[in-house]
């Protein structure tokens, strides 16, 4: 097996455990989100919290966005970063190609 593929099964393998094992090591625990978690300890330091501003999208709704179309815009926003490194790296490495020529 070359060297390459030993190193991709090994980084595959610690991918998976650092997915994996705090399910299993924090059983019960609640895996919130940030924003969540910022305007509970807001709540509890300030007394009351007021948000300064709506979201965009939940005043242009008049209500809260469905958690599938939240999903959705995120995935969106991730395939749009991940297409624009993507992308920066390939120019990276054909610019590195054109220049040895």
């Amino acid at each position: 097996m070359k060297k390459e593929a030993k190193t991709a099964i090994i980084l595959i393998v610690l991918v998976i455990l650092i997915v994996v094992v705090p399910l299993f090591a924090r059983k019960g625990a609640e895996f919130g989100g940030s924003d969540d978690a910022g305007s509970q300890k807001i709540e509890e330091i300030a007394g009351e919290y007021e948000p300064w501003f709506t979201p965009v999208f939940e005043t242009a709704l008049n209500g809260e966005i469905p958690g599938e179309v939240e999903s959705l815009l995120f995935c969106v926003q991730t395939g749009i970063g991940v297409g624009i490194i993507a992308f920066l790296m390939g120019r990276m490495v054909e610019r590195k190609k054109w220049c040895k020529e």
